[in-house]
């Protein structure tokens, strides 16, 4: 049984928790300084996107910029066939990635992402760190990947966070070309030529995005091709957290029948509030992508 529409599937596990498990969700996640879904807008369905208006103070973006700023390489793309990390005139950033949890800041941040993505933080890969200066780009692409070495570990990127560290005077908007609605979104004279081309965000110091590479169903959702718009004036400094259908945390973990297991303690709940029926994808798992609860969901002869 699958979710009747996409906000059933992002919101209905967060109302089925606080209505029967009011003990599983984290201290403070009521509270507006933790997440305030006021502050979301929908701004697509195919693919799935949401603004978040202020989802960073400025002085997280600051600290961000921060730890970041002495550690920037040149940005790598993954090659499709290989799988392996190369240089590409495709993305010119420059780019490093963050540690889990390496300070109170960012163990808040990545508590944050999970709230409002309802996913794991186990799931996520560690937050990267972006700069775009003057002409750079990142041409469309995919965050999910076409070779089977990536996704061996966590499988597909699911959902992608990309939250902006700084406000860009022109340019650096994150374009998406083959979503609906690109037509009717009106764009003035302050926007760039690159972004007129899909539907388009404009970066804004503490804003975030957060789309869907998949389809509930688990299939990869073409609509997702997205670019980063060369910068024109100014500089971008942005931070993409990539989410997985499964754990990233742990590579060892395959879809075979002997891994009949549990990867969390709440799966017996999860369970029994239904969940393996309204998300399957991630209870259960599919012939892709190992289930998180599939002893609990009681799948382990299929």
């Amino acid at each position: 049984m699958g979710y009747a529409s996409p906000l059933a599937f992002f919101f209905s596990s967060a109302v089925l928790f606080l209505a029967s498990f009011p003990g599983l969700v984290p201290i403070g996640i009521a509270q507006p300084d933790f997440y305030d879904p006021k502050r979301v807008t929908q701004i697509s369905w195919r693919p799935r996107i949401f603004l978040y208006k202020g989802f960073l103070s400025d002085e997280e973006c600051d600290h961000i910029i921060k730890l970041a700023r002495s550690k920037m390489a040149r940005s790598m793309v993954a090659d499709n066939g290989s799988g392996n990390s190369v240089k590409s005139n495709v993305r010119t950033s420059s780019g490093m990635f963050l540690q889990k949890h390496q300070d109170e800041v960012i163990a808040r941040i990545e508590s944050r992402i999970a709230a409002w993505t309802f996913l794991p933080e186990e799931n996520g890969e560690s937050i990267q760190v972006l700069r775009y200066q003057d002409g750079q780009k990142y041409e469309p692409h995919y965050d999910y990947f076409r070779d089977p070495k990536n996704q061996a570990r966590g499988g597909h990127r699911y959902a992608t966070v990309l939250m902006y560290l700084s406000t860009v005077k022109k340019g650096g908007e994150t374009v998406f070309p083959n979503a609906e609605g690109a037509s009717s979104q009106h764009k003035d004279e302050t926007w760039s030529e690159c972004a007129r081309n899909g539907l388009a965000v404009k970066p804004h110091k503490g804003d975030a995005v957060l789309f869907f590479s998949l389809h509930i169903d688990g299939t990869t959702d073409p609509a997702s091709l997205h670019g980063s718009c060369p910068v024109i004036e100014g500089e971008k400094w942005s931070a993409p957290k990539w989410i997985h259908v499964r754990s990233f945390e742990d590579p060892q973990r395959t879809s075979t029948r002997g891994d009949c297991s549990d990867a969390s303690e709440f799966c017996p709940r999860w369970a029994a509030a239904g969940e393996c029926e309204k998300n399957p994808l991630y209870m259960i798992g599919n012939n892709e992508t190992a289930g998180n609860c599939r002893k609990s969901c009681m799948v382990c002869d299929m």
